[in-house]
């Protein structure tokens, strides 16, 4: 389980005409939900997909696998033209009932099949199950209910920046990070067989999709619709055969849910690279013997050059630091200041948290003294993970 606070002997000391969208369900059909009823009974399938490469060892004895029933959530609606069987979600009864004790490993990730967040967990763990959850906060619970055993999660993305929501649940989650993975994302043009690209009145996709095709969606002339994540876009278009929309998603969607690609490679920039975070209920043994990263979080105390005197203590080691991430610390916010906290006559209204990656180990003694100095005027400090680094080609 994980510890709220990190020690020195494992890391460091810390404080604690078509159809309106509007109309159609965008819900993945096969992710996992805590819902707070269940939902129809249907027709049960599972999915077979997905080997540590970074830190990480999974079970390796598939032959006592026994894949989590999950429940179809368009149980009223034509199940996809594919060529492989989607899981269902997670119900009420498998929430609160006894943990699946097969041997293979299972990982939890965002979206529902065909997602890029999908091939990001084969990437991480070739021979796991994929189990998908309906949102983050799915994932993160059940990493912490025992239903899966690790969560793949994106953290940032080359072109869109960070992805703030994550940032927010590894501070209020108690999963340590164990690895990271590099995944290249490449966009697809899909429709309904049959429809030409002419044809297109309107595109369907995640916004940061959306944004990243711009100029081939400038060209094509075609009103850009918003829903929650790329396959989700290519799920929907495919149920409701529509025949002026597309949908930018992965060319693995389009073999899933029977879409044409009518064009492929539309993103604007060839380098959109998304990283995403390997997240169990255990922390690994940090080394010295290949790259390693280490994710920490803190808050400081309040004073002139603080954040500088912060950042100092790894440059002084030359530690390198490789991401710096600032959120707001919410329940502090907003408050009533007393005139201790004020500077200059003005409320402190903001009080922020600051995320930060750094390449060295909790086994190098550099990062050990590292964190003991910022400890010195560090109000919160927590270690997320000290992980592989990765350093394969994406």
């Amino acid at each position: 389980m994980a510890s709220s606070s990190v020690t020195l002997s494992r890391f460091i000391p810390c404080a604690d005409s078509s159809p309106k969208l509007s109309t159609l369900s965008t819900r993945p059909e096969n992710a996992i939900s805590l819902p707070s009823r269940i939902r129809p009974k249907v027709r049960k399938t599972s999915v077979m997909v997905m080997t540590s490469i970074h830190g990480d060892n999974p079970l390796e004895d598939s032959s006592k696998t026994r894949a989590l029933d999950l429940q179809r959530l368009f149980a009223d609606e034509p199940a996809p033209k594919e060529s492989v069987s989607l899981p269902r979600p997670l119900s009420v009864t498998d929430l609160s009932g006894s943990v699946n004790r097969g041997s293979r490993l299972r990982v939890a990730y965002q979206g529902v099949p065909g997602a890029y967040s999908e091939a990001a967990a084969a990437k991480a763990y070739p021979n796991c199950e994929a189990v998908p959850c309906e949102q983050f906060e799915t994932a993160f619970g059940a990493v912490e209910r025992w239903l899966v055993d690790r969560a793949v999660l994106p953290i940032e993305n080359s072109l869109g920046g960070s992805i703030h929501r994550n940032y927010d649940l590894l501070l209020r989650h108690r999963l340590h990070i164990v690895g990271e993975v590099q995944f290249a994302v490449r966009h697809c043009l899909l429709a309904v067989p049959g429809v030409k690209i002419e044809n297109l009145k309107r595109v369907l996709s995640h916004p940061q999709a959306l944004s990243q095709c711009e100029n081939k969606l400038t060209k094509l002339g075609v009103v850009r619709e918003a829903v929650d994540d790329t396959a989700g876009a290519a799920h929907l278009v495919a149920t409701h055969e529509l025949q002026d929309a597309g949908a930018v998603a992965s060319a693995r969607a389009a073999e899933i849910y029977g879409l044409d690609i009518l064009a492929q490679d539309i993103q604007d920039d060839s380098d959109n690279v998304t990283r995403f975070l390997m997240l169990a209920r255990e922390p690994i043994i940090p080394g010295v013997d290949r790259p390693f990263k280490t994710s920490i979080v803190f808050s400081l105390e309040e004073g002139s050059g603080v954040l500088f005197k912060a950042l100092a203590v790894f440059a002084m080691r030359q530690i390198n630091l490789t991401k710096i991430e600032s959120r707001p610390r919410r329940k502090h916010s907003l408050h009533i200041p007393i005139p201790e906290e004020c500077s200059n006559g003005s409320p402190k209204y903001f009080d922020y948290l600051f995320y930060v990656d750094f390449d060295a180990s909790m086994a190098d003694e550099r990062a050990q003294n590292a964190l003991r100095h910022l400890r010195e005027f560090a109000t919160f400090l927590r270690v997320l993970g000290s992980y592989p680094k990765d350093i394969s080609q994406v």
